[in-house]
């Protein structure tokens, strides 16, 4: 299962030990991820050996016994678990890269975030946002959340419903959106989960289908004062965002190696050779990996440039949107292309293609999407000072 290619991102020796620990993570995941397609179901079994790992603390900081891992191992790691199943690595991404997202930006106030840490580190818990409703769509679009949170003695009573909750099968606890009246404006709120909150099991999609994205459901939830998340932010660009796009170059990759394997491998009694040999098949190849290396050359570098530039992380929206624009499509493209090659066989459910096919599809709905992606460079290009005065036509 484990590709061949020889990775031009790793950059030492520790790097290619982190990436030969995700692919046997990977290499497992992937001999039951037709299973949970099929299903429909939660891959409880990958995340117990994701937990016994240490794959659940790679990102929080080394003063509470985590890894402290760079956004650059993140994306290399995330690529790798997605090359065995992509839904398994996009609902680990939203942990790790939540996490991430905390210690960054400084978004949860100290002793919140320790004692999250913690539990991580001891516990193997998890967290994930929820954000996301029916009435007001992606949160990343601006709509106010229709969950309330009502002050009460001792902190506040929440009700409301979210969709898109991603892990939610796992979770103890997550943070919830919610608008809050008094102030006239949303609040964060760190919901432990309780006879109170239900999970409506309404996730049956096209792809990703094993993310335990279900509906979570609050009655009047009650949260104390120290759970609602009032630190200082720092704006960190949302960087913790390319775990997302890092997930679906995984998958692109698996479908382009599939193929590779099948052009080199398959003969039909009208040719003397592989289809390797023919040239359709051989300019559909460097199709895709023209998509794969723009694709992974984008992603890595705005990794590398969040990692490195700290004090620009806010002005690097527009190449970090752009790396998970391409990323997607790309990913899209070469799956497609992948199928062109295999032929008719890659529509059977009992090949990873059809799976890849429909799970690469999915990125489209993950935020940034692509006109948000287009706006922010627009916005970039028209703010850019013009330093001589354009030719007249």
């Amino acid at each position: 299962m484990t590709s061949p290619w020889q990775d031009p991102y790793i950059r030492n020796d520790e790097e290619q030990s982190l990436a030969a620990w995700a692919e046997q993570l990977a290499s497992r995941f992937a001999t039951r991820a037709e299973r949970h397609d099929r299903e429909g179901s939660f891959p409880f079994e990958n995340f117990a050996e994701l937990r016994e790992a240490g794959y659940l603390k790679i990102t929080v900081p080394k003063r509470y016994g985590g890894d402290e891992l760079s956004l650059y191992n993140l994306v290399q790691l995330q690529e790798r678990l997605a090359y065995g199943d992509g839904s398994t690595a996009l609902a680990v991404g939203w942990h790790i890269g939540q996490v991430l997202h905390f210690r960054s930006s400084g978004k949860w106030q100290e002793p919140l975030f320790a004692e999250l840490c913690r539990s991580i580190v001891s516990d193997g818990k998890m967290i994930n946002t929820f954000a996301s409703e029916a009435a007001s769509g992606s949160p990343s679009r601006g709509g106010r959340p229709e969950t309330i949170a009502v002050r009460t003695d001792g902190g506040w009573r929440i009700t409301g419903r979210k969709t898109f909750s991603t892990l939610s099968p796992i979770l103890d606890r997550f943070v919830v959106t919610a608008y809050v009246p008094d102030e006239n404006g949303p609040g964060e709120f760190l919901v432990e989960r309780t006879e109170r909150v239900s999970i409506v099991e309404t996730w049956d999609t096209l792809g990703m289908r094993a993310t335990g994205s279900h509906d979570v459901v609050l009655d009047e939830v009650f949260v104390g004062e120290d759970r609602r998340i009032a630190g200082k932010a720092e704006d960190d660009g949302g960087g913790w965002l390319l775990h997302i796009p890092a997930c679906y170059i995984g998958i692109a990759r698996a479908a382009r190696d599939y193929a590779l394997e099948f052009a080199r491998t398959y003969r039909p009694n009208t040719l003397s050779e592989p289809i390797s040999s023919l040239p359709t098949v051989r300019h559909t190849i460097g199709e895709m990996e023209v998509e794969l290396r723009t694709a992974r050359a984008l992603l890595y570098e705005a990794a590398e440039r969040w990692d490195r530039e700290r004090s620009r992380r806010p002005s690097l929206r527009p190449e970090l949107g752009l790396a998970k624009y391409a990323s997607v499509n790309s990913a899209i493209r070469i799956v497609d292309l992948a199928m062109r090659i295999v032929g008719g066989g890659s529509l059977s459910r009992r090949s990873p293609l059809e799976r890849y096919y429909r799970d690469v599809r999915a990125g489209l709905h993950n935020p940034p999407m692509d006109n948000v992606v287009l706006q922010l460079l627009t916005d970039s290009a028209l703010g850019e000072a013009v330093a001589t005065t354009p030719p007249s036509a």
